[in-house]
């Protein structure tokens, strides 16, 4: 594990791709009251939590980042000691966008990104590797599909960073979806269409 305090933002210089895992909601309609966090909800059939087995399929394939409210909270020490580099989002409560900027920000230098969710945790490997030879054909916006459906993560090129970067609102990356050309990935993948948002969503098959 890195010897820095956790509370330091790690800098990268890396000019690869990067993951972006985004794991600074609450997740309300989990728990109401607030007193639970969904993204350490321990995993039915895995000794992880959620937001940790999302992370450990994104990390068998490329670097991640993961968006956290605070990077000396329980999550970021999981998220850390998994392989994730960490980065605070103060902000992460105006919506989606604007952990998805704080992110983008600490890696912008990147050539591209996958963006994913960190309760999205059956999302295969196999779907990262896909997006991840997208980005590298040159692919500048390629999403994930199963039976014909579009999922998550997405993976947007170089060529969004600006766009990534003005987003606003709770609607993520949607924006850009509507605007550019998106390249459909086939994947054997029903993770890419299955989140946990309520605590019967850990026991679904």
């Amino acid at each position: 594990m890195n010897s820095e305090p956790m509370n330091s933002v790690m800098h990268s210089t890396s000019k690869s791709f990067r993951g972006l895992l985004l794991a600074a909601g609450k997740g309300t309609r989990f728990d109401p009251a607030g007193t639970g966090n969904k993204l350490l909800a321990p995993l039915p059939g895995s000794d992880d939590v959620v937001a940790v087995a999302a992370a450990r399929a994104m990390l068998q394939v490329l670097p991640v980042l993961a968006v956290v409210s605070d990077v000396d909270s329980e999550l970021g020490r999981r998220l850390a000691d998994a392989g994730c580099e960490l980065v605070g989002c103060d902000d992460a409560d105006t919506g989606m966008s604007a952990s998805l900027m704080c992110g983008i920000r600490q890696a912008q230098d990147a050539a591209g990104w996958i963006i994913a969710l960190a309760d999205m945790p059956y999302v295969q490997a196999a779907t990262h590797r896909g997006l991840l030879a997208a980005l590298k054909d040159g692919v500048q916006i390629a999403v994930p599909a199963y039976l014909g459906q579009r999922g998550n993560p997405v993976a947007f090129g170089r060529s969004h960073l600006d766009g990534l970067l003005a987003l606003s609102g709770d609607r993520g990356a949607r924006a850009l979806l509507q605007q550019f050309p998106v390249n459909e990935i086939p994947v054997n993948d029903p993770g890419i269409h299955r989140d946990i948002d309520t605590r019967a969503d850990l026991e679904a098959r």
